[in-house]
């Protein structure tokens, strides 16, 4: 090759780095452009992170930590994580599974024999992909953990036999949590912080019940109401925006289950409108491409936003719910992908 066109190439070679380095900062601006215009007309009071190529590229705060208007937040303040917490006990009992220690086909009688008959029909995997038929919680009669169990072991009746219908309710998810701890002999907080968090380094999480947890953003609704405190029930987790993303590509690099597990908890039921464990979740010959996930606690909003062939990730929480964040979301989908 011809020495002028070497140098040509080298300079060319030389400059893309740079042209990748602009195009970059560019579509940051744009971001942060976006999150100031939401947050200016109250469509968001929360935390936000964007993560391109695993590096973290956007990490901000808007808005306040509680009703009182008087404290900013910032990217070490935890939000309630909504309906996102169900995949930590998804992924326990899939992790029981790889140790051969349950199977999602078994009754699940066979780990909780106190419960009434219907226990005998109503399998794992039905608690996975909401299908158990089992009543929701009566909420006006729960106080705690033990009112729970108590009431599951007073359901008569299945709204539906398993397997045939679809109901996203929460006894789901407390019978999970439940089988976790006939299994192990410990709570499934204790569980979820040395099984689930330690090893993906999520070492801001936290799990209710807590007390005097600093830099926890606290929920407020439009009236300028603040939320009730938590019931003393095992499960709701709190979050930062970087803890959120690191459970993330946890579960995406196959580190807390392998990638047969994956594509079990992202099984659905075969009806429009309904979620798996992991939320929405798609697949390409069983590798998992997409992970989308919102979840509601009071005033509390979140939402991860997981784009494997793009290799970018979103989570947007908030304590002030407007319900806005799949807009938000799009909208930034759209500047990382050079789309209108």
């Amino acid at each position: 090759m011809p020495y002028y066109k070497q140098l040509f190439l080298f300079f060319i070679l030389l400059l893309l780095p740079i042209h990748h380095s602009f195009a970059q900062t560019k579509k940051i601006n744009k971001i942060d452009s976006l999150m100031k215009w939401a947050h200016q007309t109250g469509a968001f009071n929360g935390n936000i992170l964007v993560a391109k190529n695993n590096k973290i590229i956007y990490n901000a705060s808007f808005g306040f930590t509680n009703v009182t208007k008087t404290a900013p937040l910032t990217p070490d303040y935890r939000f309630n994580i909504g309906s996102i917490t169900k995949e930590f006990s998804a992924v326990a009992l899939l992790q029981f599974q790889e140790q051969g220690k349950l199977k999602l086909d078994d009754p699940i009688s066979r780990y909780i024999p106190e419960l009434p008959q219907w226990a005998d029909k109503v399998t794992v995997k039905n608690l996975l992909q909401y299908t158990s038929g089992i009543p929701n919680v009566n909420w006006k009669k729960i106080k705690n953990d033990k009112d729970l169990f108590e009431g599951l072991q007073l359901v008569d009746s299945l709204d539906f036999n398993p397997g045939t219908n679809y109901d996203y309710n929460n006894n789901n998810i407390f019978l999970r949590q439940f089988i976790v701890e006939r299994l192990t002999g410990m709570s499934f907080k204790n569980y979820a912080e040395k099984f689930i968090f330690k090893p993906c380094k999520m070492t801001s999480s936290v799990m209710t019940p807590f007390e005097n947890e600093k830099n926890i953003a606290k929920g407020f609704n439009r009236e300028l109401i603040a939320d009730k405190e938590d019931l003393p029930i095992t499960g709701g987790t709190y979050l930062t925006t970087e803890d959120a993303l690191k459970w993330a590509n946890c579960l995406h690099s196959n580190t807390i289950i392998n990638a047969n597990s994956l594509f079990e908890l992202g099984q659905q039921f075969n009806l429009p409108e309904t979620q798996s464990s992991l939320g929405l979740a798609k697949f390409n010959n069983k590798k998992l491409i997409e992970h989308v996930h919102d979840g509601r606690a009071g005033s509390y909003e979140a939402l991860l936003v997981s784009d494997m062939n793009e290799k970018f990730t979103i989570i947007l929480l908030g304590n002030h719910y407007k319900g806005k964040l799949f807009e938000i979301s799009d909208a930034i989908k759209a500047i990382l992908k050079n789309e209108e």
